[in-house]
Formats: C-alpha cells, sequence, structure tokens
C-alpha cells in the first residue's frame, strides 16, 4: 500500500508501517533536525518534504488516491504534561491533518495523538469536531486509547489512535483486529541491558544533568512516582517499565537509572531504599546521591521507544532526546500497520 506521513517527526510510526510493507510516497515534516535523522535511515531520502505543512498542503493533490495518511500532530496543546491551552496555535494541526484527508483521499487514515485527546471531557467538543469533520468528508471514524505497554512496547505510555476509512466500510474491524495484536513486555531491566554497557563505545553517557536530591520532595506509595529529585525525570523501575519518556528530556527531565542495581538484581534500587527512610521520618535531601546513580543514555531511550538498534539520529544531543520523546513507538506502529493489513487488505475485505 501507498503511504504518505504527516508530521513525521524521527520516523517512528514510519518505521512500523514500513516494517508492515508500506510504501512511504510523500513524507513532511517541520523540524529540521527530525527531518535529518527520517532521510539519513532511508534510502528514499528524496520524498521527505521538509517544511510547514500549511506551505505543502497544495502539492498532496498529486497524490490523490494513496491509500493510507497517517502522522502524529504535535499534541502539547492536549497533553496533560504541558499547558492544555485549546488556543496554542498546534492544537489546530489536528484539523490540518484533516485538510490533508480531503485533498489525497485515502482509502484509510491513521492519526495518533496523546491519551488527553481522546480521555477528557475538557477536549470533548475537540473530539466532536473533528469527528464531525472527518464525518463530512465520507469517513467513517472512531478512536480508541491504547496503553502501548500491552504491545510490547517497555514504557507506560497511553495513545489515542483516530481511525478512518471510506467508502462506508466499518472501522470496527480495525479495532478488533487491535485487541489480537497484543503480547508480553519486557522488564525495563532486559531493555537496557540489551544496548550494551554504559559507558561503552556502544551506550555512551549522553546526559549530563546533575541528579539532586528535593528539599521538600513530592511523596507517593511508590519510589517510581512522586518527585524525589529536582527536575521532572523520575527513578527507572528496573523490573517494572519506565515512566512516559518526553520531548523534554536531554536535562533534569531526564529519568534516571541506578546503575548498580542494574547490574546486580539482587540489590535494592537506591531510591527505594532512600523512599523507605523518607517514609520512617528521616529528613529529605540529607544524604549524598551516590555516583552509580545516572541518566538514561540516547541509546537506551531509542531502545525504550523500540526503535531498531541502528536507527541513526542527527542534530545535537537535546535535539536527539526530543526526536525519542516526541515519537511513536515503531513496535506500536507497526502493530496498527498490521491491523490495518490483516482486515482491510485486498485479499481480506470485510
Amino acid at each position: 500500500m501507498k503511504a504518505i506521513s504527516l508530521f513525521a517527526g524521527a520516523g517512528g510510526l514510519d518505521t512500523g508501517f514500513e516494517k508492515a510493507g508500506f510504501d512511504i510516497i510523500w513524507a513532511n515534516e517541520i523540524d529540521h533536525d527530525a527531518a535529518a535523522t527520517w532521510k539519513a535511515n532511508r534510502a528514499h531520502a528524496n520524498v521527505m518534504h521538509e517544511g510547514d505543512i500549511a506551505d505543502r498542503l497544495s502539492s498532496l493533490s498529486t497524490y490523490r488516491g494513496a491509500d493510507i495518511v497517517f502522522g502524529g500532530p504535535p499534541c502539547q496543546g492536549f497533553s496533560v504534561a504541558g499547558k492544555m491551552d485549546a488556543s496554542d496555535p498546534r492544537s489546530e494541526l489536528i484539523f490540518t491533518f484533516l485538510s490533508a484527508i480531503e485533498l489525497v483521499r485515502p482509502r484509510f487514515f491513521v492519526m495518533e495523538n496523546v491519551a488527553a485527546l481522546g480521555r477528557l471531557d475538557r477536549w470533548a467538543k475537540v473530539r466532536e469536531m473533528y469527528l464531525s469533520q472527518a464525518c463530512s468528508l465520507g469517513y467513517r471514524v472512531d478512536y480508541k486509547i491504547y496503553h502501548t505497554a500491552d504491545y510490547g512496547v517497555p514504557q507506560k505510555r497511553d495513545r489515542v489512535i483516530f481511525f478512518g476509512i471510506l467508502d462506508g466500510r466499518d472501522p470496527a474491524g480495525f479495532f478488533r483486529q487491535m485487541e489480537k495484536m497484543k503480547e508480553q513486555v519486557p522488564t525495563a531491566r532486559q531493555v537496557l541491558r540489551s544496548v550494551g554497557a554504559y559507558g561503552s563505545a556502544d551506550n555512551p553517557p549522553t546526559c549530563p544533568a546533575v541528579i539532586t536530591l528535593a528539599r521538600v520532595p513530592v511523596m507517593r506509595k511508590s519510589p517510581y512516582a512522586g518527585m524525589l529529585v529536582n527536575g521532572a525525570g523520575r527513578p527507572v523501575d528496573l523490573d517494572g517499565l519506565p515512566p512516559t519518556l518526553p520531548a523534554s528530556m536531554g536535562g533534569n527531565k531526564t529519568p534516571i537509572i541506578d546503575q548498580r542495581a542494574l547490574n546486580d538484581a539482587c540489590c535494592e534500587n537506591w531510591f527505594a531504599t532512600y523512599h523507605k527512610k523518607l517514609v520512617a521520618g528521616e529528613k529529605p535531601a540529607t544524604v549524598e546521591v551516590p555516583n552509580y546513580i545516572r541518566r538514561l543514555t540516547l541509546k537506551e531511550a531509542a531502545a525504550i521507544q523500540t526503535f531498531p538498534e541502528s536507527y541513526v539520529f542527527k542534530g545535537a544531543r537535546n535535539k536527539q532526546y526530543r526526536q525519542i520523546g516526541n515519537a511513536v513507538p515503531t513496535l506500536f506502529a507497526y502493530k496498527v500497520a498490521q491491523a490495518i493489513l490483516s482486515v482491510y487488505s485486498d485479499r481480506s475485505r470485510e
């Protein structure tokens, strides 16, 4: 199937769809470094059109009748981690996405965004407007929130998928098939150990942000929640899942790893010990953070987002962290693409 990729970023959705067999014939990304990353990992780099999608919409009519348009418009306006501002210009881009659908009129479209867009009453009118506009274009559309860990992505990351289909066909088949695509997820420990020893040439340190304990910690039942350190970076539960990787990684919002506990599963995570001391009444920030406590590397962040090990990222380190945090996990994208093919391919029509 021929695909058009909008708001492509570093290529998370694209990598998954390509692995499933889709052929990307046109792509767009406004961020220079992300576009450079996209091109660096593809032989068909010439199909990437860098710049503002608004300036390139008219050219999409050339590709009218492509099989699918997919993309993840910027989500900061809807995210609970952002200002949740409907007037944020980026919030309008979900409707720019529909403008592209009107020009191309693909058989299907997939739009990915933060779970808040599909979950919160705050955005109910936005959802209704989006669904109504898609319906007026001749598409039957539905949406569902997915916990990507259910699909093998080692991360606590919830996302909404809007799936639209042309010619009056039922989108329900896609959502039913997605329920069949689930798989067991590896732990953070398994993923982090798979990318090479920390400090080696394969997995060098890439985030120098100092880790300091909060003088007034925000306590939760778990040592991996709340705010035990300064900045939004949280300790990673090595035998569980990392938190959602944010686009703001690269500084003190980068997740934190206990290297000693990673090397030896018998060692209790230092933050679990520290949390117990706080619960017992010890004053916060009265101890030094040991030198085996460090930040997540670029290589590890990419693995958590399920990018292929050979995937190359371009730009400064903070720009690379941003690209990784902004991306759709490639394994989840692959499952979405597989679900579409298995239900709606020419060989398997409902």
